[in-house]
């Protein structure tokens, strides 16, 4: 009898524990990912604020899921419910392709081009079933942000200083408008704006975000992941089939017929300016960028495109030989292969994808000549300043002044006033300043446009000087992109149905003005050839010696004399400012102009001369000094920080712009200046 009892409670408790966990491991499958992202999801329940993911009413977005299924099992059906209602549409299930790690059977589930009208708080449901019929359902939650009521606005102009914080619109007031006895003298463009925030930068996975989330949380609503923009994160492997999120041009070139236009003076595929039109995870995926650029031109609205980056738009390959156009004059001697394209950053979308959002699936087609395309679909093309002036504006522009990122305006400037030759060493004399890029693609779009447009304008190289702790070729990037916005500036006074906005995606550096020198530049020249370091005739003076960076009333107000073109005549006048770095790389300093700009990894005849024995890091210039400034940071180059940057606004609703936002936030504001009070359709 005993015995009898014992073996019934075995198999009770056999029972139970089959009936608990099934076969395998685990009770049910398991749901690890939920796209949008929410704290409700992340927390199991536990949180429903704050709200991270934030929509437009009819803004497009794709809903996701990962689900893991039990050991041995498979993932037979997904659904997403919003509010309890099932969502209409095809949900793919994948399970192939996807990142290492995961557990057999692994299913992403995706439901793409989602949209919701209804404005409140939604809940998001998946609900999966695997193949012995266990099944599970997880929540999330999403918001959809009513539009209000309020102007519509025609035209709206986007200024992204890339890596732009506070001390860099100083650093730059100070050398182009100059300070007397403790006022500006002329203040910048942007200085002149009556409207102002602080905007904060993070990404969706750290406080400190690089440029792809940067730009795209500005005009997307949502937090993209650091190196991801237009995406949410996902468990594929692929770059560009993460899970979509519309952007504003896109969308108001769709419900508006609006033209979308990208100014930059970086290489085109970079993160800002793909940022607008590109939805990807790898934003260093130049051949699926571009091609993207152009193949989804219907949907995302572009109409002018400039900037360096033509080594994507060339067939690969193409030697630089020095007389090929093509290239410029880059190459000669030593020849090299000018097209960085490559299957490896191409892009093929899922069909699925390409169906839902209604653009071309793509093909690897590295042999592809991208230039020839955009001019068989009617637009112009401008491969240097020249052929910016002459290009018509009757017609779409396409402008590339470079094989990668352009050469900065201290060094375009100094071909022009026949001082310098660092762009003949690229191979392109004749690159336009951001002020000429702007009046034109202004023009260009405004052309018998009665919808209106959206304008990217990117001082790109303000960011990638920073980097390089070059900081007057920062001051003089700074100077230029200011520049800019007083070309848009005088656009919006003679078309008041205009919006302009000037921020960044970040800071970057933690660029400071600390004072100026205290010594004649004659004086910092022998200093820098000194080898004293810290020493009393070193760079930095003091240690019983003349202290050279002067703090206080020490720095007195830096004088610089402009030029008939209207930038600083020198950088290195007497008692210029000097600037330091929160988030500096170890370098080497003189307080002196660098002649030569370090090299330029992304460059395709970085490798070769002269651009090869171009300084590659700071710490290996102004080294004869001897007065090293040790970096908090163990990286090659000064990084990017957490710190609020400032935002500037002018024109229509530029009063809605105001306090502590988050980048997010300025996306809704824009947002309503696009759409105003209308329903959207």
């Amino acid at each position: 009898m005993q015995a009898r009892r014992s073996l019934l409670r075995t198999a009770w408790a056999a029972a139970a524990i089959a009936a608990a966990f099934g076969s395998g491991a685990q009770a049910a499958p398991t749901v690890s990912r939920l796209t949008p992202p929410s704290e409700l999801f992340r927390t199991s329940g536990a949180s429903a604020a704050p709200v991270i993911a934030r929509f437009l009413p009819q803004q497009r977005f794709d809903l996701q899921a990962t689900v893991r299924p039990d050991a041995g099992q498979t993932i037979t059906a997904v659904t997403f419910s919003v509010d309890g209602t099932p969502v209409a549409g095809t949900v793919d299930l994948v399970t192939t392709g996807l990142v290492s790690g995961l557990p057999a059977g692994t299913t992403v589930a995706t439901l793409r081009a989602y949209t919701n009208a209804t404005p409140g708080l939604h809940t998001l449901t998946v609900s999966a079933t695997q193949s012995d019929a266990a099944t599970v359902s997880s929540d999330g939650n999403f918001e959809i942000v009513g539009l209000g009521k309020g102007s519509v606005v025609k035209n709206i102009i986007f200024f992204l200083g890339d890596g732009m914080g506070a001390g860099h619109r100083t650093a730059a007031r100070i050398a182009q408008g100059g300070v007397t006895q403790g006022r500006v003298i002329a203040p910048l463009a942007m200085d002149t704006f009556p409207y102002g925030a602080q905007i904060s930068t993070a990404s969706l996975n750290s406080i400190v975000t690089d440029s792809a989330p940067g730009m795209s949380n500005y005009v997307t609503g949502n937090k993209a992941q650091n190196n991801q923009e237009g995406v949410f994160p996902d468990d594929t492997a692929a770059a560009f089939d993460n899970p979509r999120f519309e952007y504003l041009p896109a969308m108001m070139h769709r419900l508006r017929a609006t033209r979308t236009g990208i100014v930059t003076t970086s290489d085109v595929f970079d993160a800002t300016p793909a940022a607008v039109a590109v939805h990807t995870a790898n934003r260093g995926a130049g051949t699926g960028i571009v091609d993207q650029f152009f193949d989804e031109r219907n949907s995302n609205g572009l109409y002018v495109l400039m900037g360096g980056g033509r080594k994507w738009f060339l067939p690969n390959p193409t030697t630089c030989t020095g007389i090929d156009p093509k290239c410029g004059s880059a190459g000669s001697t030593a020849n090299f292969n000018g097209s960085a394209r490559a299957a490896g950053t191409d892009y093929v979308l899922p069909a699925s994808l390409a169906s839902a959002w209604g653009v071309p699936a793509g093909v690897s087609d590295p042999g592809r000549d991208l230039i020839a395309e955009f001019v068989g679909a009617g637009f112009s093309y401008a491969p240097d300043a020249a052929g910016l002036s002459s290009a018509p504006i009757t017609k779409p522009l396409l402008g590339l002044f470079s094989l990668s990122n352009m050469n900065v305006a201290l060094d375009k400037l100094g071909k022009r006033r026949g001082t310098s030759t660092v762009v003949d060493n690229f191979g392109f004399p004749d690159q336009p300043l951001l002020p000429e890029m702007t009046k034109k693609a202004l023009d260009v779009l405004n052309y018998k446009n009665k919808k209106g447009f959206f304008l990217l304008v990117e001082g790109a190289s303000i960011d990638k000087q920073s980097h390089n702790e070059d900081s007057d070729r920062v001051i003089m990037e700074t100077i230029e992109f200011d520049k800019a916005i007083g070309v848009a500036k005088n656009f919006a006074l003679a078309n008041t149905n205009t919006l302009i906005v000037v921020s960044a995606d970040h800071e970057n550096g933690g660029f400071a003005v600390i004072g100026a020198s205290t010594v004649a530049t004659s004086d910092l020249v022998t200093r820098s050839t000194s080898g004293a370091g810290t020493g009393a005739a070193g760079p930095r003076g003091s240690n019983g010696g003349v202290p050279v960076v002067g703090t206080y009333d020490n720095a007195k107000f830096p004088i610089y004399v402009k030029a008939a073109d209207g930038y600083p005549q020198s950088m290195d006048p007497d008692g210029k400012l000097l600037v330091g770095y929160g988030a500096n790389a170890d370098r080497y300093e003189d307080w002196l102009t660098n002649a030569l700009p370090l090299r330029d990894s992304q460059q395709p005849g970085n490798g070769v001369a002269p651009l090869s024995s171009f300084p590659a890091n700071p710490i290996n210039q102004d080294t004869a000094g001897g007065f090293l400034v040790t970096g908090q940071t163990s990286e090659a180059v000064a990084a990017h920080t957490a710190n609020d940057i400032p935002l500037s606004a002018y024109g229509k609703t530029a009063k809605n712009f105001h306090g502590t936002l988050d980048n997010t936030d300025v996306f809704f504001l824009l947002s309503r200046a696009a759409f105003g009070g209308k329903a959207v359709p």
